[in-house]
C-alpha cells in the first residue's frame, strides 16, 4: 500500500512524494515436537486394523506352517499335543519321493497349458471386443463378467453335471455328432486324458474373462493413429497387431501372465471337486498332494513341508516374471 506526502519544491511550492508502507510479515509458527510426533504416528494407527488382520490371517499361519514342517505333527498330535522335531528329515523324504516329483511335473504341465490356453483365448476375445459394435460389445462384456463372478465351487459342480455319464449334456452332444461313437456313458473323471481335459476347460473358462477384459482395456488406450499409420504403410492386420498392438500392451500382458501363473499354480478346488486328483494320481498336483498327505494320510508335518516347497517354487517363478515386467516398464 502506498501514500503520498507533500514535499517542498525549488519554486517554493510543495509536490507529492510517494512513500511505501510495507506490511510487516507475520512470524511463522514452528511445529511443536508433539505435533511432528503425531503426524508420524497417525498413519501407523490408521494401518493398525488392516495390519492386525494381515498378521492374524497371513503371517501367523505361514509361521506356523514353517514351524510344523520341521516336526512330526500328525493325527496323534491333535489329541495329545505331542510331537518331535525332525529337522530337515521331512524335506529329505519329500525330495526322495517319486510321487512328489511326479506331482511337481503335473503342476508345471497344468500351469503351462492352462496359462497358455487362457491367455491365447483371452487375447482373441479382447481383439474381438475391439471389432464388434457397441451393443454386442456390451453383451459380450456382461457374459464375461457373469462367468468370472461365478464361484469356482458352484461352477465346478455345474461342470460335473455337464460331463456326468448317462445324462450329461456334453456326452449327449458328442454322441449326437456321431464322430466318436456312443459317448453317453463315458465317465470323464475316471479317464486320465478326459479328466485333465475337463479340468483344463473349466479353469480356462473361469480365467478368460479377467484376461480378456484387462487386455481389452489396455488395447483401448493405444492411439488409433498408430494403426492408421501402419495401414497407410501397407501393413496387414496381423502385422499391425503383432508389431504395433502387442508392444503397446506388453506390460499389461506380462502382468496378466504373472497373475495367471500364481492362480493356476495354486488351483485346488476345481481339481478336487472334479476328479479328487484321480484317476489314481493322474491329476494330482502339488496342492492335491499336500492336501492328501496332511489331511488324508494325517502326516501334517510332511504336508506342511510340501506346501512350503510349493510356496518357494511359486515365489521363484513369480520373481522371474516380475523382473521381466519391471524391465519392460523401464524400456517403455
Amino acid at each position: 500500500m502506498s501514500v503520498t506526502t507533500p514535499t517542498r519544491s525549488s519554486a517554493g511550492g510543495t509536490s507529492p512524494r510517494p512513500t511505501s508502507r510495507r506490511a510487516t510479515p507475520k512470524p511463522r509458527r514452528r511445529a511443536t515436537p508433539a505435533a511432528g510426533l503425531t503426524s508420524k504416528v497417525a498413519p501407523w494407527w490408521l494401518l493398525t486394523p488392516g495390519g492386525i488382520v494381515v498378521i492374524a490371517l497371513l503371517v501367523v499361519p505361514i509361521l506356523f506352517l514353517i514351524y510344523t514342517s520341521f516336526t512330526t505333527y500328525d493325527q496323534r498330535t491333535l489329541f495329545t499335543g505331542e510331537y518331535d522335531f525332525t529337522g530337515f528329515s521331512q524335506y529329505a523324504r519329500i525330495f526322495t519321493d517319486p510321487e512328489f516329483w511326479m506331482a511337481l511335473v503335473r503342476t508345471v504341465v497344468f500351469t503351462v497349458t492352462m496359462v497358455f490356453g487362457s491367455v491365447v483365448i483371452g487375447m482373441a476375445i479382447a481383439q474381438l471386443l475391439t471389432r464388434v459394435s457397441g451393443t454386442m460389445r456390451y453383451v459380450v462384456t456382461v457374459v464375461l463378467v457373469i462367468a468370472w463372478a461365478m464361484p469356482n465351487v458352484a461352477s465346478s459342480q455345474v461342470w460335473l453335471w455337464l460331463f456326468q455319464p448317462g445324462y450329461g449334456v456334453v456326452n449327449w452332444l458328442i454322441t449326437q455328432l456321431g464322430v466318436f461313437g456312443d459317448f453317453t456313458n463315458v465317465n470323464w473323471a475316471q479317464d486320465a486324458r478326459f479328466a485333465f481335459l475337463s479340468i483344463w476347460m473349466l479353469v480356462v473358462w473361469q480365467a478368460v474373462p479377467f484376461i480378456a477384459l484387462t487386455l481389452y482395456a489396455a488395447q483401448a488406450q493405444v492411439p488409433a493413429d498408430y494403426m492408421e499409420a501402419a495401414r497407410l504403410d501397407g501393413a496387414s492386420e496381423w502385422r499391425i497387431y503383432w508389431s504395433v498392438m502387442l508392444p503397446a500392451v506388453r506390460p499389461t500382458l506380462l502382468l496378466v501372465i504373472v497373475l495367471s501363473i500364481i492362480w493356476d499354480f495354486n488351483v485346488f478346488n476345481q481339481i478336487w471337486l472334479v476328479s479328487q486328483g484321480g484317476p489314481g494320481a493322474a491329476t494330482t498336483t502339488l496342492g492335491i498332494y499336500s492336501y492328501k498327505t496332511a489331511f488324508i494320510g494325517f502326516d501334517i508335518g510332511e504336508g506342511a513341508a510340501v506346501a512350503l516347497v510349493t510356496t518357494v517354487l511359486l515365489l521363484v517363478f513369480s520373481a522371474l516374471y516380475i523382473r521381466s515386467l519391471i524391465r519392460s516398464g523401464e524400456d517403455l
